[in-house]
């Protein structure tokens, strides 16, 4: 009976969030809109009727937490809402495509079929989830709200990820941070990137995103009464002035504040923008500039701005739509405090990126910047005969960066990433432009192709005839379309030198009398250790190869052989050296089957016993262990997931391993003997390498000690906080034996 009772109560609480769904559709009110929304609700409801997810609801809530996602936080509208509530019903049901299409037409069919995800089987060295990703930016460029959509789904998961495996959290997590919160950042959707970038960080590193959570909890009625204080004044002078607006304090996010402590250093307390001011005008459109700027001149008036910190988004939006004016203006407390000053249109804009552009359609170029920046995703994905990894990364490149403009000699404005140099700038004029380029003028000087640009600037490229792209340039740019062009254009090239090369090899096999055969080929690759045929044609072509090698081989009935011992056993010796590194077994089990494999550990993150790791298997070295808050472990878990495997450390003292303390501090005589006396006497801990530097009174030190575990670690760095002078100590990423001998 009980089952029953909770079945009802079940079915109850579905259509209540049915109906918060459709109340915040705003823009699907019209009795067909709701027609079409209950019959894909009611066919979702159907489809996945026997389905439950990890915590044991019914699945039903998913398509419609992200149709609610679509409506309310996104803005979109019923197309959006009926495909997301269907959005896992192809993939997952007995539903098919030409259902879709029969029951709601091509535009949903063709959205659902950019979402359902991919299920082929990929060769083994890419990652599926890199090829996901690429086919999903395929599909953007047939419809942006499958992307939209796409990060809606991975909203309500990353809300909903309590339920899971602590290795599956990591997994989907690193892929939050490494692909979708850049986009959701791209495409100017800021507070949901903010809300992806803390989420995904609660999962991997959960203790410090507690610490900041707390902190910030317990100083909220501070900060409140701050706020009130600071902006009395301003609300007095834009009553009398007789502006409509609302004022929003606005928290920094958890993972930026998490940023500044944990990766730059800066204490939790001197963090002086933990929130921004905003100042919110309703205002129309033709006196949307001249207003920003008074309000911008009545809070100039009670506080003084840092001229540094001004930013004006509003004569010059950022290629993602966002418009604004900040300002850092002194507080008369002494902290400084951004101020932000936008209409209501670009708030909007702001909070919902793209999707709130058709609204303003006709006020704004908005729709045709998102144009702009699809037709750059297609441009790419053409030129695209990379690997899906090195896709990923290109790609990502161009969605975090900041943007300069900078101009043509006639004058036009172009758009680049942060960063971006002559040679970037090249490639965007044209892709011919950027391959015969062979230098450029930057405000009439003769600059180098790696120039890097500033806002403002303007560019005359030089071109030559003779010109070939170069290997070297893939340093010079940061924009993925230039790194694309040029690669394409190496590949090019390569493919001319290798068939230089495959004729040489031709010749001389002719002239010993032996086959041009595959199997042939193979012999000289495994004499010369070479892993394909064009790399080898490649070098034979540019002569860092001699085939006059060739005389002692074998050639009988046209086959090529060679005596191979004193290359097997060479082999052998190697491989008996590597295995003799790895380290005794009985400290680390490794996989869901807790074996004793051989391991090492990776240079990157140097990993101790106590830390939390994984295990990665690499191509050539065998399984390697990381740190999982490891600085590569993000893009490793997300773009090779299927090569991470569990492991963790069993209780040992038998073994010292070198971790690396940093020090910051205030100079003093004596310190640096209180600091070893502590580590040596006190402590009784071996140091392997030690250096420090004072700079006007401050002092940086290294020292790299001897630790059986983290809790051995943790209970040295307590004491050395604790010695006179001795600011911060905190652990280095790695030891790097190379720099320190």
């Amino acid at each position: 009976m009980e089952l029953n009772i909770d079945l009802e109560k079940e079915k109850k609480e579905i259509l209540a969030s049915y109906r918060s769904l459709l109340r915040v559709a705003k823009y699907s009110k019209s009795p067909d809109d709701k027609k079409q929304i209950r019959k894909a609700f009611d066919l979702a409801l159907d489809a996945h009727k026997d389905m439950r997810r990890k915590s044991g609801e019914p699945y039903i809530y998913h398509p419609i937490a992200v149709a609610r996602i679509t409506a309310e936080e996104i803005g979109l509208g019923t197309t959006a809402i009926i495909a997301a509530l269907l959005h896992d019903t192809v993939e997952d049901t007995d539903i098919t495509l030409d259902d879709i299409d029969h029951l709601f037409g091509p535009k949903v069919r063709q959205i659902i079929d950019g979402l359902t995800k991919i299920s082929d089987i990929f060769d083994n060295t890419v990652s599926i989830q890199a090829e996901n990703f690429k086919k999903m930016l395929l599909t953007l460029s047939d419809d942006v709200r499958v992307i939209l959509i796409k990060l809606a789904d991975r909203l309500h998961n990353m809300r909903t990820l309590e339920s899971m495996r602590r290795d599956k959290q990591l997994k989907i997590a690193s892929e939050t941070q490494y692909m979708y919160a850049p986009l959701a950042h791209r495409l100017g959707l800021y507070s949901i990137k903010s809300e992806l970038e803390d989420l995904a960080l609660k999962y991997t590193e959960p203790d410090q995103y507690d610490e900041i959570v707390g902190k910030l909890k317990k100083g909220q009625g501070v900060r409140t009464r701050f706020i009130n204080r600071f902006t009395l004044p301003i609300t007095r002078v834009l009553d009398a002035e007789g502006f409509k607006y609302t004022i929003k304090s606005r928290p920094k996010s958890i993972s930026s504040i998490w940023n500044k402590v944990y990766r730059k250093g800066i204490p939790f307390e001197e963090i002086y923008d933990l929130f921004a001011i905003r100042i919110i005008l309703d205002t129309p459109p033709d006196k949307e500039k001249a207003d920003c700027w008074k309000v911008y001149s009545m809070v100039t008036d009670f506080y003084q701005p840092n001229p540094d910190r001004l930013r004006d988004w509003i004569s010059t939006p950022k290629g993602n739509g966002y418009e604004s004016l900040h300002t850092t203006v002194m507080s008369p407390t002494g902290k400084w405090v951004e101020v932000q000053i936008r209409t209501e249109r670009m708030d909007e804009i702001a909070e919902m990126g793209y999707a709130a552009h058709w609204k303003y359609k006709g006020q704004q170029d908005g729709e045709s910047k998102l144009d702009t920046w699809l037709t750059r995703i297609r441009e790419m994905l053409d030129n695209n005969n990379s690997g899906a990894i090195d896709f990923i990364d290109d790609f990502k490149l161009n969605l975090f960066s900041d943007e300069i403009f900078v101009f043509t000699p006639n004058g036009d404005l172009k758009t680049l990433p942060s960063g971006a140099t002559a040679l970037d700038f090249a490639f965007e004029i044209h892709t011919q432009v950027g391959q015969a380029c062979i230098g450029a003028k930057v405000n009439q000087k003769l600059v180098p192709l790696s120039h890097v640009l500033k806002s403002g600037d303007q560019i005359e490229i030089i071109t030559s005839k003779k010109q070939k792209a170069k290997e070297d340039w893939l340093n010079y740019v940061v924009t993925a379309k230039a790194k694309s062009k040029i690669k394409t254009a190496l590949k090019e090239e390569e493919k001319k030198v290798a068939s230089l090369g495959r004729e040489m090899v031709q010749r001389k096999f002719k002239s010993m009398g032996a086959d041009f055969s595959s199997s042939n080929v193979a012999v000289l690759e495994q004499f010369y250790k070479y892993k394909s045929a064009t790399d080898l044609y490649q070098d034979i072509s540019k002569g860092k190869i001699s085939l006059k090698k060739l005389k002692g081989f074998k050639v009988e009935s046209g086959v090529l052989s060679f005596e191979a011992k004193e290359h097997a056993e060479e082999k052998v010796s190697k491989k008996s050296e590597h295995s003799g590194k790895a380290i005794s077994k009985d400290m680390l089990i490794i996989g869901d089957d807790e074996k004793d494999v051989p391991y090492k550990l990776a240079q990157c993150c140097n990993p101790i016993p106590g830390d939390d790791v994984f295990g990665f298997v690499t191509i050539n070295e065998g399984i390697k262990i990381h740190r999982n808050n490891c600085p590569n472990a993000v893009q490793l878990r997300s773009n090779y997931a299927y090569r991470i495997i569990r492991a963790k450390w069993l209780s040992q003292k038998e073994k010292e391993f070198v971790a690396e303390l940093i020090f910051k501090g205030i100079d003093d005589i004596g310190l640096v003997n209180s600091i070893t006396q502590t580590i040596s006497n006190d402590l009784n801990v071996n140091m392997k390498a030690i250096s420090f530097e004072s700079n006007d009174g401050v002092f940086d030190g290294r020292v790299a000690v001897y630790v059986y575990d983290t809790d051995h670690l943790k209970s040295l760095m307590a004491k050395l906080r604790k010695v006179e002078g001795v600011l911060t100590v905190t652990r280095g990423e790695a030891y790097d034996t190379h720099h320190r001998k």
